[in-house]
């Protein structure tokens, strides 16, 4: 292991702010052998700054797969933070990570395809679907929810409750889909967050934008 790389992994620590990650990795740039050093400590925040200083360039189909498999030794919260800081700074960057990201619905990996949902929830959330194949989606989400993974079932969640938002002519559908599955129904969240339960998101959500 390089000077380097030891030197940032002495002085990561857990109470290690995420803004101070990225202040490190702004100081960094980009030095992708760094950032598999840091990756192979296999602790959570040292892997959060692998992710900012990696290349692009070097991320094949085959680094990604290994990447989004080595999360899984990490806690529920932490992988999650992990897949979703990859598709922040390079899976949604450029059209070739895109166009592999698009792969991903039906991967063996629970990762990519909880990321493949995601991805599809935030191109709606943002206004930036620009495809036709919403339907197909809802069917897919419909069919499958109940027997996928839990972070997959919230990435699901997550994109049928902005198609019954911003599609009214699906609207009906995403809401019967909370009714029928439950999922979320009655969870706690914190003051000011719209609950994942797709009738009362979907509702909230839409009154939101009605008063804009």
């Amino acid at each position: 292991m390089t000077t380097k790389a030891k030197e940032l992994l002495a002085e990561i620590k857990p109470g290690t702010k995420l803004g101070d990650l990225r202040k490190i990795a702004k100081e960094i740039k980009k030095d992708h052998d760094l950032a598999l050093e840091l990756w192979e400590s296999e602790e959570f925040k040292p892997r959060l700054l692998a992710i900012l200083i990696m290349d692009k360039k070097e991320l094949s189909e085959e680094v990604l797969d290994a990447l989004c498999l080595d999360m899984a030794i990490h806690t529920y919260d932490e992988r999650n933070n992990l897949m979703d800081w990859l598709m922040a700074n390079h899976l949604t960057k450029t059209k070739r990570e895109k166009a592999i990201l698009e792969t991903w619905k039906d991967s063996s990996i629970v990762l990519q395809r909880r990321a493949f949902w995601s991805y599809q929830g935030r191109l709606r959330w943002t206004g930036k679907n620009m495809t036709d194949d919403t339907e197909a989606l809802l069917d897919d989400i419909e069919e499958r929810i109940m027997d996928e993974e839990p972070e997959v079932q919230w990435a699901m969640n997550f994109t049928a409750g902005w198609i019954g938002v911003y599609d009214e002519t699906l609207r009906d559908r995403c809401v019967s889909l909370g009714e029928e599955t439950e999922l979320y129904k009655g969870d706690f969240v914190s003051k000011g967050c719209t609950p994942n339960y797709l009738p009362e998101f979907i509702r909230i959500e839409t009154d939101k934008r009605a008063t804009k």
